[in-house]
């Protein structure tokens, strides 16, 4: 099994985009969270000419591991934020609902109630989302760019499959803005005969460390370290914190680790860890779900540590072979991922004290490990780009 031992890092500094460091810092020292006064977060609604009907999604969370970077929280941007969500009640879709015509010579007022099946033809188009680490304007922007939002930011894009690659807070100005949106957007989709969906990355693996076992020590190979910590290391804004609910949470914690979707293998991180859980998505995503459910710190700092590994992939020798490994036993043709940025994958970023003065170039998804594997994650944190494509990529 191949596997690549860098990590990257990014932390939040006074401005917008921020440095990156490559390795990944296990603090050893104990840390005393502070207290967060308790915040509900707002998440945006559909507009008034909107279908079909307001819907309020009961799900959202956080975190971020293995991209070491020294950073201090910064205020979450409100930049990006839609509207609060109509609070009256649930409109049926046009699919549920009744059909009313009068038959052909029939009586005059005799009517026929009947349902009629939507017809959808099948599927519709597949995209996917790298990395977004709370950049809210970024996402909407693109998303809209797409044809997946319309002007009010709501979902326009029909029965489309979007699938999300997981880490969608720390670093950023709006985590939980981004996973509120993520989470109104699975409830418009659905509505709309399709559906937007989210892997499990390793920020969020670390937020719902950070959040449940705070400043409790567990055992690292670098010493003794706390979620805490290592969550504020990696980029994580107070802010976020402060606005984490139950929802949120949950929604996380049943956040699949991989899906398989037109011969696509959807994964968060470019490692063969994922073969430690399951010889199947199903037993993977199982498995995890049921070592999250345990509640142990230890346990769920190992599953942080593991997927924080990276560039198994990269080498131009070992990389396909490691691919081929996962698609072996998962099945599909190419595995699709984020975690690593493309500048790291291209080896576009300067030295490990972040003195690189070029900046990265990311002009879309970069095809590599003998067109076997598609990596998605633009570098948004480092002044790179936000990507979302749609499946199979074209030429």
């Amino acid at each position: 099994m191949v596997e690549g031992s860098m990590t990257q890092g990014a932390g939040q500094g006074p401005a917008m985009r921020t440095d990156t460091l490559r390795d990944f810092r296990v603090p050893e020292v104990e840390y005393a969270p502070e207290a967060h006064a308790p915040f509900t977060a707002q998440g945006p609604a559909p507009s008034a000419a909107a279908a079909p009907a307001p819907f309020v999604n009961p799900y959202a969370t956080d975190p971020y591991p293995g991209d070491g970077h020294r950073a201090e929280a910064q205020p979450a941007g409100a930049g990006g934020q839609l509207p609060d969500a109509d609070p009256d009640g649930y409109t049926p879709t046009q699919r549920d609902l009744p059909v009313i015509g009068r038959p052909e010579g029939g009586p005059g007022d005799t009517v026929q109630v009947q349902y009629v099946p939507e017809d959808r033809g099948g599927p519709g188009p597949l995209w996917v989302v790298g990395d977004v680490h709370g950049y809210l304007d970024e996402l909407v922007a693109e998303l809209r760019a797409q044809g997946l939002l319309d002007a009010e930011g709501n979902w326009s894009a029909g029965n489309a499959r979007l699938w999300f690659l997981g880490d969608f807070t720390d670093r950023g100005p709006d985590g939980i803005g981004v996973i509120d949106l993520v989470m109104r957007l699975s409830a418009e989709a659905a509505a709309a005969g399709g559906y937007c969906k989210a892997l499990m990355g390793n920020h969020e693996l670390l937020l719902i460390g950070a959040k449940r076992f705070g400043d409790t020590p567990v055992q690292s190979g670098a010493g003794t370290a706390t979620f805490q910590a290592a969550w504020l290391l990696n980029g994580g804004q107070r802010t976020d914190m402060e606005r984490l609910e139950d929802v949120h949470l949950q929604w996380m914690s049943r956040l699949d680790a991989a899906a398989l979707e037109d011969g696509h293998l959807l994964l968060h991180s470019d490692t063969t860890a994922y073969l430690d859980y399951g010889d199947s998505i199903e037993d993977v995503n199982d498995t995890i779900h049921e070592l999250l459910n345990r509640n142990d710190a230890d346990i769920c700092w190992d599953l942080f540590r593991k997927f924080t590994k990276r560039f198994a992939f990269r080498d131009d020798e070992s990389g396909p072979v490691a691919v081929r490994e996962l698609l072996d036993v998962y099945g599909g043709e190419r595995v699709v991922h984020g975690h690593s940025p493309i500048p790291y994958l291209l080896g576009e970023v300067g030295s490990e004290d972040g003195d690189d003065s070029s900046g990265p170039t990311v002009e879309g998804p970069h095809v590599y490990a003998d067109g076997l594997a598609i990596a998605m994650d633009g570098g948004v944190t480092m002044a790179g780009k936000l990507l979302v494509r749609q499946l199979p990529l074209r030429d």
